[in-house]
């Protein structure tokens, strides 16, 4: 794959990939931070991409891999930290995008490739490097696990 149609193939996925990172950090902000480094890091692995026809996967990959780095940072920040005030974004979150940020990453992962990115179960098997069948168990599990955090909310 030359630089060109690199470039030319993040463009056409970057607002799929942005809304993808949205979801899963929750933020506009932390969102572009996270595909910008996303992207810099297909950049810098691009010579690594054996089969162009998964690039589509293989940058959903860095970029999941990206939102869960930049999850565990946060996370040690706030262990140092106290944070008093809650932040306007907390305070403005949909019970389902609350509901969506409580599970489990395993489980988060998939709802958010399959209903929030329109992933088919094989897709998401190639793009987590696991199983068909574990990953339709995981989305039912999420599913009932959403089920029961947004009836619990009412």
């Amino acid at each position: 794959m030359t630089e060109m149609e690199f470039w030319q193939r993040i463009e056409m996925s970057k607002e799929r990939l942005w809304r993808l990172g949205r979801m899963w950090l929750g933020s506009d902000t932390a969102a572009v931070d996270v595909l910008d480094e996303a992207v810099l890091r297909a950049y810098i692995a691009l010579p690594k991409l054996r089969q162009t026809e998964y690039f589509e996967t293989w940058l959903t990959r860095i970029l999941i891999n990206e939102c869960k780095r930049e999850l565990r940072r946060r996370g040690r920040e706030q262990a140092t930290e106290d944070l008093s005030e809650e932040s306007v974004e907390d305070r403005d979150t949909l019970p389902l995008r609350q509901a969506i940020q409580k599970l489990p990453d395993k489980h988060r992962e998939i709802i958010l490739l399959r209903y929030f990115d329109d992933r088919t179960l094989e897709e998401c098997s190639k793009i987590l490097r696991i199983p068909r069948s574990t990953v339709h168990a995981r989305e039912k599990r999420a599913l009932n696990l959403l089920k029961l955090e947004l009836s619990e909310e009412e």
